[in-house]
């Protein structure tokens, strides 16, 4: 994705929208293949093979997208002399003539991403050169070398904006921008750079924004681009980041190394304004455990750099240098995907601003948040899928973790938890599904450990979203989520949790919105399956339990998806259809479950409503004489046996006798054809 460049997509958009008349509204003309909106022509996808000369010779903003174009003559523009913006994206071009833009000197954004401009690149180059006023340039996707580009760009001193991404660029020095002396933004992605010799971006001094994502780039050394506010060096094979040691003030903001063979947290610069930091999908850890390391500060690692005939060998102490980053103004940390076992102590501590953090899918054992790490500003916390068994926080009088909207604590071994962990936060959406845990109120654990085993939500009034599924959740008592105000609960794959039905849900009926109950072990049989009070729910999950007959307190919900998917149903009720669900439902599951063929005048009175879109269709069945038959186009002889006289009831359901009746007063007078027709009206 050449992020970079997005900006220059949404300028032009803007550019468009802003033209027309002096009420604001855009009039649009046509011309004969092409649309007009005042000053601006959109020729694009009309198989146009030359830019067209009957165009007003006053307009500015030309887009020649998806054409066939292979040369832009030198006579091409001559009568548009107040061409500002000229878009050829995806045509055939492979050659600008040298003249070509001779009459249009005040053309400032040029777009030639996809054509084969490699094939005559220093006559295209030529042409280039005369245009002074040039601030955007995109040659993304012509197979250009480096070479080539070198060429491409001599004297273009005014471009602002660059982008050579997707061409087969495989080294960088310093000759090839050495006359970009304005260039803010250069995009760089997707070409199969694997070395950028030291002082490539020196001369850049303007330069804010760079994009090297998806290439071959093995470290980065010595980074001392200062001005720099945004670098995405992204899926590259990093293996190490070291920031030049100095202590000027770098203005850095967003620094993405994610999707990289990281070994090492990156050695930041001293002084910073880096806001995000996004390091997700590297081979991180920390190394305090190392053989042999008495202390932290044994730990060292020495880097080989080898430049030419000159080869440096920099030692140095691992957290030492961590340390001595500033990220007192770090928003966003992503460092999920790696292999942190444990965090250094005063590791978050130094995050003052830190808003997000995200260090799900590693090796986290243990996790300690002290109550002198000020994380006050912390809102989003994701700690899924590691290997937690405890989770330590040190809870002062007003909460370590104050201002915690999302908490993510998904698919670890947790088995203690403080139980009182969410009572000084604004806490609104909590995941604790896949741990062995238990919900208080429940008898604390006897042997004296520090925490109970469970964890207490009441009164947490702030909770909206708390996700419980496959924590094999013991029967979940009656008052255990009074105090909150849930909208979406999650118990899924928790077969003993409504063992006495739907009583522990009793406090919150009337404000969830999106209950899962998948698997919960729900029957037909049970006294409390009364969804009556539930009258805010929108979505209702029901599969995978052991439903025998559809409940009838559903009729009355204003359910928009229902999923009554895996149960034991032989039949839904027609009338409950006929009421308020009927009237609110859209989305509804209904597979894997023994429909009885002969039954089936739900299943029509359901395609009758068209508001219902059924969305696994194709794959419900019916059972007929022990045989499981796809409803879609069931077969004739099964309709002709369920409408017969004489048919063996028991095996087709209580419908047969009424199609029997329909049968035996028609078929006399009507036709075979006719009476299907009948039946299903």
């Amino acid at each position: 994705m050449e992020s970079v460049f997005l900006s220059l997509s949404l300028s032009l958009v803007f550019i468009v929208a802003g033209w027309g008349n002096k009420t604001g509204m855009v009039l649009a003309t046509y011309h004969r293949t092409c649309k007009l909106v005042h000053r601006a022509v959109d020729c694009n996808r009309r198989w146009q093979g030359t830019v067209p000369e009957d165009l007003p010779a006053d307009i500015e903003v030309l887009f020649l997208d998806h054409n066939t174009i292979r040369t832009l003559k030198n006579t091409s523009l001559r009568q548009y002399q107040n061409l500002e913006t000229l878009s050829l994206r995806e045509n055939r071009l492979e050659l600008i003539e040298p003249g070509a833009f001779l009459g249009s000197r005040d053309l400032k954004n040029l777009f030639l991403a996809d054509n084969t401009l490699f094939t005559n690149y220093s006559v295209t180059a030529a042409a280039l050169r005369s245009l002074q006023t040039l601030r955007k340039l995109d040659l993304s996707g012509n197979h250009l070398t480096e070479d080539m580009v070198t060429t491409m760009l001599c004297n273009l001193s005014s471009l602002e904006s660059l982008s050579l991404a997707r061409n087969i660029i495989m080294r960088l020095d310093s000759s090839v921008f050495e006359s970009l002396s304005q260039l803010q933004e250069l995009n760089l992605e997707k070409n199969y750079i694997y070395e950028i010799e030291g002082g490539t971006f020196e001369g850049l001094q303007g330069l804010k924004m760079l994009n090297l994502a998806y290439n071959y780039i093995p470290c980065i050394v010595e980074f001392g681009l200062t001005q720099l506010k945004m670098l995405n060096a992204s899926n590259n094979i990093i293996e190490w980041f070291l920031a030049v040691e100095v202590d000027a003030v770098f203005e850095l903001e967003t620094l993405d190394l994610s999707h990289n063979r990281l070994l090492f947290f990156p050695l930041l610069p001293r002084q910073s304004k880096l806001r995000s930091l996004l390091l997700r999908d590297n081979e991180m850890s920390f190394y305090r455990k190392l053989p042999n390391a008495t202390s932290l500060m044994d730990v060292t690692v020495q880097f080989l750099l080898i430049e030419g005939n000159t080869t440096n060998v920099t030692t140095l102490s691992l957290w030492e240098e961590v340390s001595l980053s500033n990220l007192s103004s770090l928003n966003f940390l992503d460092m999920s995907q790696n292999q942190i076992r444990y965090l250094p102590d005063g590791f978050l501590g130094r995050m003052t601003s830190l808003s997000h953090l995200k260090l799900n899918q590693n090796c986290l054992e243990t996790l300690h948040i002290q109550e002198r790490e000020p994380l006050g500003m912390l809102t989003d916390l994701d700690l899924s899928q590691n290997q937690l068994s405890e989770l330590h926080v040190d809870l002062g009088s007003e909460g370590t973790l104050p201002n915690l909207r999302l908490f993510n604590l998904s698919a670890n071994r947790l088995q203690r938890v403080p139980p009182n962990i969410f009572t000084h936060t604004e806490i609104t959406t909590v995941d604790l599904s896949h741990n062995h845990i238990d919900l208080c109120p429940q008898q604390a654990n006897a042997n004296g450990a520090e925490y109970p085993i469970c964890i207490d939500l009441r009164n947490v009034t702030s909770l909206r979203k708390l996700y419980l599924a496959g924590c094999g959740l013991e029967m979940v008592a009656s008052n255990t989520f009074s105090g909150t105000s849930l909208t979406h609960l999650d118990l899924s794959n928790n077969q003993r949790a409504l063992a006495r039905g739907l009583q522990p849900l009793k406090d919150i009926a009337l404000m969830l919105q999106v209950l899962s109950l998948r698997n919960t072990g729900l029957s037909s049989t049970m006294e409390d399956i009364d969804f009556s009070g539930f009258q805010n729910l929108v979505s209702l999950d029901l599969s995978e339990n052991s439903l025998t007959s559809f409940p009838e307190s559903l009729s009355g919900l204003k359910l928009h998806t229902l999923d009554l998917r895996r149960n034991r149903l032989p039949s839904l009720p027609q009338h409950s259809m006929q009421k308020q669900l009927g009237r609110s439902l859209s989305v509804l599951y209904l597979s894997q479950n023994p429909f009885d063929c002969c039954k089936l005048e739900w299943w029509d009175f359901l395609h009758s409503l068209r508001t219902v879109r059924v969305v696994d269709r194709g794959q419900v069945t019916c059972n007929y004489s022990s045989n499981i038959i796809n409803t879609v186009g069931l077969p004739e002889s099964v309709l002709q046996s369920c409408r017969a006289p004489g048919r063996n009831y028991s095996q087709c359901g209580a419908g047969c006798p009424a199609l029997s009746m329909i049968w035996g007063a028609c078929h006399k007078h009507t036709a075979k054809g006719s009476i299907k027709s009948l039946l299903y009206l």
